[in-house]
């Protein structure tokens, strides 16, 4: 931290107003936030918001963690355990139905029919992956 005496405050200030008037200033525009979209689903991180066909969908805390965590690496394939560590921020025992129960009702929310997913795909005796939605 630097200290002025009053005089050295005022030469300070002189300079400053003059620079600022020599320097040109543009207006600097944020980022866009980070969103991750794909075809009729959109994740918008900052927001906290997830949209289907430009419709806002509810999500609980866990629904939302298990869509980011997955969505964020399409085409990966992860394991329960992996879900539950990451999304309820614990270490994994018997995790399976926790897991299972939140994918269920993630596929209800955002899924044109939850049956046939094209978001979230099952990999039999591993766990999800999430697809692009093509």
């Amino acid at each position: 931290m630097l200290t002025f005496n009053d005089t050295e405050e005022k030469t300070v200030e002189k300079a400053i107003t003059a620079l600022a008037d020599m320097i040109p200033l543009e207006a600097i525009q944020s980022p866009e936030s980070p969103a991750l979209v794909f075809p009729g689903l959109e994740i918008r991180l900052h927001q906290r918001r997830v949209l289907k066909d430009g419709e806002d969908i509810y999500l609980t805390r866990l629904e939302y963690g298990a869509l980011c965590y997955l969505a964020a690496s399409p085409g990966r394939v992860f394991t329960k355990a992996q879900i539950f560590e990451s999304v309820w921020s614990m270490e994994s025992e018997s995790c399976q139905s926790n897991v299972a129960s939140v994918i269920c009702n993630l596929r209800k929310k955002i899924e044109l029919d939850s049956k046939n997913p094209i978001y979230i795909k099952t990999v039999l005796d591993i766990g999800y992956k999430f697809a692009s939605g093509e």
